[in-house]
């Protein structure tokens, strides 16, 4: 018999036991890792699952450490706490994910007080969510159960518990490694981790807990991806040479303002500074069109419509939306991406055309700015009477700190709008309300953020759903879900043919202007309710945020139809535009739609619609449309423009690049 076999079974237990719980913490984390990968986001056996390993097992083995430095009771209890703590946060990622469509950011945090406001929606994202609640609750179940045998509660070592510091240390150093040296593909995992903090590619390829470390980071010294990149994007051509035009096309002078960069440039002393002015002095800007000056004096009512999409138009439930959206400015290819903070970055990329910072409410970082391109402000400097009205809490998501800085009078549910408080409120009744207020007094800009379409699609849970309930009961052959959205969406119909009559009554419809997007896509409803509604599978990378830009003036005598990919950013710049502003188009990130620039259309995550092909980051694939034939290294130039999009949207804000231009005012 050899000494193996001659060891008592207590051997075992007193001298590798002990070994054992050190496995938990990491199997546990990268469990709970597994959990999300597959219940939120679909997939499991990506490039991102041995980035999640790596990162996860000494992130582990450090809280192994943690709770084996103590005694035994002290052990048991920081076990317990620290594993509770990690299960709340992925819960909570896991309901905020289901509910909308996008990740936690630790700054939004702040704001779970006024989210909490929205419990019914909690209520039902949790519902939702049950199973994987479920499964993420498994570690800590285990843990309270049969913690005794399987966790750390003695005291280790000093040599144990060194050895596995050590050992955390060097995983953790060498998966840090791997990463940075990972800079294969258009938007590689280097660029994500050192650079480019994009929490939907950061959970699917390193995990939650790492975009935790990586949001913090951001949180306190800020975003990493503020080097411009350099311009020279090639041009690629279609496959079949274009035909000469016979008529020369008429030359156009470009939309910008006066602005002396050179001598900006020569005085500025502040880096940042002087790498934005050097930027957009060189930024190439759109060009006047025939359309430049056609709105010109005319009145403008601005909406940010709740939920709204494409669903929404039709010609027997909604005629007035039916009507707005093919007898105006029609765009076919508009689209409304979903930004971090939903509802309220949706509106400000609408207002402001800059995309918002990731992991702050942008709006209420622009409270002190010099918002000097919304339209409220544009039209202020032109004398127009200028209010906003909201009909739910007026100071929700800050508003009442933003709207004002917009240039607007701003109202909201509980500060000078008397609307009914139901859930949600009535868009008809704040248009009966507010049009009074402002009708007469010429020439007028109202702008509107809307709150009937919001979730939950039900019909016991929304006032507006039940409302118009026996108006789609004829809709059997739907689900509750999709009749109650379309329910939902003809509360918004009603007042905006409430405001069509008046405006007739008033002698203002010809000479008003009606400019209608989302602020979303209805992510309160299942993908397959929104599969039900559009009639087929949505693709959910590109097409699920198509949607519908509705601009329309009561004098258009037929649709303009506009082909071009052409997004929310993009509104500011064309209704400049329009309206005959002096504004300048390189210092804003959308573009006017009207004008001959190529169409770009960029999303949270980094993919882009170019009128030559698409570039899914998720896949970090470029499909280029067919008939197109694109250059090498046209994807990698484009996202090279997309991210200095980003980068100088944020220091726009950050920097209140405006009020150091001297524009006038």
């Amino acid at each position: 018999m050899n000494d193996r076999q001659k060891r008592p079974r207590h051997y075992y237990r007193r001298n590798i036991m002990p070994y054992a719980p050190i496995l938990f913490f990491p199997l546990a984390l990268f469990f709970m890792e597994c959990v999300v990968k597959v219940c939120l986001l679909g997939s499991l056996f990506d490039r991102g699952l041995v980035y999640t390993l790596m990162f996860t097992i000494p992130a582990g083995l450090g809280c192994s450490v943690l709770c084996a430095l103590w005694g035994r009771r002290a052990n048991r209890i920081l076990s317990i706490a620290l594993m509770s703590l990690i299960s709340l946060w992925y819960m909570a990622q896991t309901v905020y994910y289901t509910i909308f469509k996008t990740f936690l950011t630790l700054y939004s945090v702040g704001g779970t007080g006024k989210v909490l406001k929205f419990w019914r929606e909690i209520l039902t994202g949790i519902g939702d969510a049950l199973f994987p609640l479920l499964l993420l609750a498994i570690p800590l179940v285990f843990l309270c159960l049969f913690g005794g045998r399987y966790t750390p509660y003695g005291r280790a070592g000093g040599r144990l518990l060194g050895g596995l510091a050590l050992c955390a240390a060097g995983l953790q150093l060498t998966a840090v490694l791997t990463v940075t040296h990972s800079d294969a593909g258009v938007l590689s995992p280097k660029v994500l981790y050192e650079e480019s903090f994009i929490p939907e590619l950061s959970v699917s390829t390193f995990g939650v807990a790492t975009t935790l470390r990586l949001d913090a980071r951001q949180l306190l010294f800020g975003p990493a991806d503020l080097q411009p990149e350099p311009d020279g994007t090639p041009d690629p051509q279609p496959s079949e040479p274009a035909v000469p035009s016979p008529t020369p096309r008429a030359v156009y002078a470009p939309n910008v303002m006066d602005i002396d960069f050179e001598g900006l440039m020569a005085g500025e002393r502040d880096q940042t500074l002087l790498g934005m002015h050097e930027y957009f002095s060189a930024r190439k800007p759109t060009m006047r069109n025939e359309y430049t000056g056609m709105f010109a004096g005319k009145n403008l009512i601005f909406l940010t419509a709740e939920g709204f999409c494409s669903y929404a138009v039709d010609r027997e439930l909604t005629p007035t939306l039916y009507r707005l959206a093919n007898t105006g400015f029609v765009f076919s290819e508009f689209y409304n991406p979903l930004w971090w903070v939903s509802t309220s970055d949706g509106e400000y990329a609408a207002c402001t055309s800059l995309i918002p910072k990731s992991g702050v409410w942008s709006f209420y970082q622009s409270r002190n700015n010099d918002m000097y391109f919304c339209m409220g402000n544009q039209l202020a400097r032109l004398e127009y009477s200028t209010r906003a009205y909201h009909n739910h809490t007026w100071d929700y998501y800050r508003r009442d700190v933003s709207h004002p800085n917009m240039g607007y009078d701003y109202k909201g549910l509980g500060h000078g709008l008397e609307v009914k408080k139901t859930w949600p409120e009535s868009d008809l009744e704040m248009m009966e309300v507010t049009l009074p207020e402002y009708l007469d007094d010429l020439p007028f800009h109202a702008y509107y953020m809307t709150v009937s379409g919001h979730m939950n699609y039900t019909f016991m849970g929304n006032s507006m759903a039940a409302k118009h309930k026996s108006e789609v009961a004829h809709l059997d052959h739907l689900s509750e879900n999709a009749r109650a959205y379309l329910a939902c969406q003809m509360e918004l119909d009603r007042a905006l043919e409430y405001l069509l009559e008046r405006l007739e009554a008033a002698g203002q419809l010809e000479n008003t202007v009606l400019c209608l997007s989302a602020d979303h896509y209805p992510y309160g409803l299942e993908k397959s309710v929104i599969d039900e509604l559009a009639g087929h599978e949505v693709d959910e990378t590109f097409e699920l945020y198509k949607s519908t830009l509705i601009l329309w003036s009561g004098d258009m005598e037929g649709p303009v139809v506009v082909d071009k990919p052409c997004e929310s950013l993009d509104i500011v710049p064309t209704l400049s535009n329009l309206f005959g502003l002096d504004y300048d188009s390189r210092l804003l990130m959308g573009q006017d739609i009207l004008s001959d620039s190529p169409g770009l259309v960029v999303f949270s995550n980094r993919s882009f619609l170019t009128e030559w092909g698409r570039y899914d980051s998720q896949a970090d694939v470029f499909t280029p449309r067919d008939g197109v034939s694109v250059p090498g290294g046209y994807a990698l130039s484009m996202l090279k423009e997309v991210k200095n999009m980003f980068s100088y949207s944020i220091k726009i804000l950050e920097q209140d690049y405006y009020a150091k231009l001297g524009l006038p005012h």
